[in-house]
């Protein structure tokens, strides 16, 4: 095998793709990225895979003679990120009584200045990426799926114990994708529309791990325009986002997750509305002190001045206090939360103004954006001791 790349090309590629190698292999072979040149196409494909998360990516090269080949992904990275611009020829070897096929392979980098040679793994060990037969897909846009997965990501468990809420649940219906996720303490519901709708008169749900939605948001965010769409195929076991020349593959969460649609109240007794920013700024000051002792913030509802006020007792060491107006509806009512469940939540809402939706002080609150995205943040208050 024989190729001739852009440093930028094969340093940028190896960098996405060894994300998903893993740090504690079970097998050698797991601790390479499996390198295929093609060439009829001038194409090469990086795969790394840890038997969960898998990512293929692909870019253009002078490709002299093709082939596959396994390479040492941290040893790899690490060179080649450091080579100066330009154009790297990678050669395969297999020295005089190697065999070909396995151990003793030997791969060459040139740069323009200095060469480097490596050790290499037979393409054969390398583990195939599942494959999925079917041929129902879901398109979406990149801007509808990170909206999804920002509004969703965060509020994901990161209990291993609970497993299957350490993942999104994807929701696809006839015209919309919905992306929920919950830890028991909060939940963030999110719909997106969907660009093509999906065929069939049923809808399928999945759950997927948080670590592989976090490797697609980074992978989508940085390598796809906003318009461009991503195809999304659902199997039993497996899911797969495809689009341009990248690809990621994840395992799903086994287990029910559980009916979030019911933690959802139907009717509520008051209503806020609140500049979003100058909530979160000042839920920020008030957070200095609530550190100090419980992470409990109070908030205090106030119809006749139309203000809320939020306030903080550490005891032994202080307490602070801010008002701020409001537009609201219903009686006068104290409520309190944990106040980093609060920021997190509300830093996601995309909108200038916020709704807050709420009925008694230990009964769930909503939080949604006024216009915009349709999302759905639902925070548990806490118990106020006096």
């Amino acid at each position: 095998m024989k190729l001739v790349c852009a440093q930028s090309d094969l340093s940028t590629n190896l960098s996405l793709v060894s994300r998903a190698v893993p740090s504690r292999p079970t097998h050698p072979v797991l601790a390479n990225v499996l390198l295929q040149a093609d060439a009829q196409t001038n194409q090469v494909s990086l795969t790394a895979f840890d038997l969960s998360l898998g990512i293929r990516t692909s870019f253009s090269a002078e490709v002299w003679e093709g082939g596959a080949i396994a390479l040492p992904a941290k040893l790899l990275v690490d060179i080649t990120s450091r080579l100066p611009e330009g154009e790297i020829t990678l050669e395969v070897e297999a020295p005089i009584g190697a065999d070909p096929a396995g151990e003793g392979l030997i791969v060459t980098l040139t740069p323009k200045s200095g060469r480097y040679q490596v050790r290499a793994m037979g393409a054969d060990e390398f583990p195939e990426l599942p494959v999925i037969d079917n041929d129902q897909v879901l398109q979406l846009t990149t801007a509808a799926l990170i909206e999804g997965l920002r509004g969703s990501l965060f509020a994901t468990s990161a209990d291993e114990t609970k497993q299957v809420l350490t993942g999104v649940h994807l929701t696809v219906k006839q015209d919309t994708l919905e992306f929920a996720a919950t830890d028991g303490h909060r939940l963030a519901v999110v719909e997106s529309t969907n660009e093509r709708p999906l065929g069939g008169s049923g809808q399928l749900e999945v759950t997927v791990p948080a670590r592989a939605l976090r490797e697609l948001q980074r992978m989508v965010a940085h390598n796809a325009s906003s318009e461009e769409s991503v195809s999304l195929y659902f199997d039993q076991g497996q899911v797969v986002f495809a689009w341009q020349n990248q690809r990621l593959t994840s395992r799903t969460l086994e287990g029910q997750y559980p009916a979030y649609r019911q933690l959802i109240p139907r009717q509520f007794e008051r209503q806020v509305t609140i500049e979003r920013r100058q909530f979160i700024s000042t839920l920020e000051r008030i957070a200095v002190l609530a550190d100090q002792k419980n992470n409990i913030v109070k908030v205090s509802i106030d119809g006749a001045s139309q203000e809320i006020t939020l306030s903080c007792e550490a005891q032994d060491v202080g307490n602070g206090r801010e008002t701020m107006p409001a537009q609201i509806s219903g009686d006068n009512i104290d409520i309190a939360f944990n106040v980093k469940y609060l920021m997190e939540g509300l830093k996601e809402l995309p909108s200038s103004e916020i709704q807050m939706h709420l009925n008694q002080s230990l009964t769930p609150v909503i939080f949604t954006p006024l216009g915009g995205l349709k999302m759905t943040y639902l925070a548990m208050p806490v118990q106020l001791r006096n």
